[in-house]
């Protein structure tokens, strides 16, 4: 047999292959069923499929090979679209995965950048806040930095929440509630900004308006980002008008403004993610473009939409939340006026805080960052404890195994080992060294898989920055056995 005529035209790439294939049936006696690209003269390359076997001499050599040749490059070519495709669809699901990765990371991150140093600014505040201060200009700077550092702490509440709503993971805890006390908190909450800013707040609230089935919190999330949106929007002298209202089997909220509108080809990305009308770095008004989408993805769970129309630039716009009415709980058409009563907590005196007599507790605080671990320091003697600080968690240990304190505080995120290497440390000693000693992870990373993490480590608390001073003495309180 001419078997180099016949390797000649088979292409380049598979002529190894086909040669092996061949030789394999010829040793063997034994059928072959091989594909390969032959190239005809004028260059043109076409897929072939070969099925047969070889037939042999008396003395074993080859003589011929019989069977069936096919050509079969239709075939090929759409075997191989297909998996084009299939690489195209799988490279862009990792490609998905891989943005979903990065921005729950960019999330955790975000986090502890912004609240590390929110911690120290809104734990000094509270402090000294309770201190009696003569200066009238010291009181109104640190209630300046409180609420300056509270809007901070909301813009990654912003965050947070839009990635647990994307995630499906927001949980709503719905009961029929009155919308009217709800808009009318959210008023009151915005007053004294609108008052600054020299912006009018009108309300009109129609007396007959009927309850919604919803989450009083998230609720009132909504409006209060529809009326904090308004006004910053409002110039100075400018109206902000909230009207609720019934319309059918409806409840909506109005809120409208004589501030900047929007532009018509704006309007139909109001609602979208990080979308802003002016994203350019010389913007007049701060903010992460979140607060409209949260607005609607909530109002969305709720089983309402909200809705925006504006004129164009400079003459104001007009926000909508509709929500549905609440079932009529008693079909007999008895008298509803009474029921209509949100019940009311009747008032007294406002309620003090009494902070936790940590008196003769020793607590080892553990946080590389100074001025955090200065305030934590600080929120704990306000509290009668004893306090011994560390930088790191070789400090730690050491510091633990000769002062034998009765609490521990350790921050997570320190570079070297962190507070999982520290705990992990810890719980490996011996008793008499302070395995057993109970310990509170304070840390920025505030994602859940952050708590679960440290409880798993060996923690009995996990304390989100920035740190609550009453939350942190009651927690302290509670391991040690102060609060029965």
């Amino acid at each position: 047999m001419d078997f180099d005529r016949f390797y000649s035209i088979i292409h380049p790439e598979d002529r190894e292959r086909t040669r092996l294939a061949v030789g394999r049936a010829v040793f063997n006696h034994e059928p072959y069923d091989i594909e390969y690209r032959t190239v005809a003269s004028d260059g043109r390359t076409r897929w072939v499929r070969a099925k047969g076997r070889a037939y042999f001499d008396a003395t074993g050599a080859p003589t011929r090979f019989d069977g069936v040749t096919l050509d079969v490059t239709a075939l090929k070519t759409i075997e191989q679209r297909r998996e084009q495709m299939l690489a195209t669809e799988r490279a862009a699901r990792e490609e998905a995965e891989r943005v979903i990765w990065m921005k729950d990371e960019f999330l955790a991150t975000l986090s502890h950048e912004l609240r590390t140093p929110l911690n120290a600014i809104l734990g000094w505040s509270q402090i000294l806040n309770r201190e009696t201060l003569e200066s009238d200009d010291a009181r109104q700077g640190l209630q300046a930095i409180e609420r300056n550092t509270r809007a901070q702490a909301q813009m990654i509440e912003d965050l947070l929440d839009m990635s647990r709503i994307s995630a499906g993971k927001v949980r709503l805890d719905v009961h029929p509630l009155l919308l009217a006390d709800v808009v009318s908190q959210a008023v009151q909450s915005v007053r004294p900004s609108a008052e600054v800013k020299g912006v009018r707040l009108i309300t009109v609230i129609e007396p007959s308006a009927g309850s919604v089935v919803g989450d009083a919190g998230r609720l009132q999330q909504v409006v209060w980002n529809l009326l904090t949106n308004a006004i910053k929007f409002t110039p100075r002298d400018g109206r902000v008008q909230v009207v609720l209202k019934q319309v059918n089997s409806y409840l909506e909220l109005n809120v409208s403004d004589t501030g900047e509108g929007i532009e018509p080809e704006f309007l139909p990305h109001v609602f979208e993610r990080f979308r802003q009308a002016d994203a350019s770095t010389t913007r007049h008004h701060r903010g992460l473009g979140l607060g409209l989408a949260i607005v609607k993805q909530l109002a969305e769970l709720h089983g309402g939409t909200v809705r925006v129309k504006s004129p164009g630039k400079g003459q104001g716009s007009t926000f909508t939340l509709a929500l549905p009415l609440a079932p009529i709980p008693d079909p007999l058409g008895s008298d509803q006026s009474e029921k209509k009563r949100h019940p009311r907590v009747a008032q007294g005196e406002p309620m003090t805080y009494q902070p936790p007599n940590l008196h003769g507790i020793t607590v080892l605080v553990v946080d590389d960052d100074s001025d955090a671990r200065d305030v934590i320091a600080r929120i704990l003697r306000d509290g009668r404890a004893s306090v011994i600080t560390a930088s790191s968690a070789a400090e730690a240990l050491e510091k633990l195994r000769k002062s034998a304190p009765a609490l521990l505080i350790s921050d997570i995120g320190m570079p070297g080992e962190d507070g999982y290497d520290l705990i992990r440390k810890v719980r490996a000693l011996t008793e008499d060294a302070g395995a057993r000693v109970p310990a509170v992870a304070l840390t920025a990373f505030a994602r859940t898989e952050a708590r679960q993490r440290a409880l798993l480590a060996g923690y009995q608390f996990h304390v989100a920055k920035p740190v609550e001073p009453s939350e942190l003495l009651t927690v302290c309180a509670s391991l040690v056995g102060r609060i029965s």
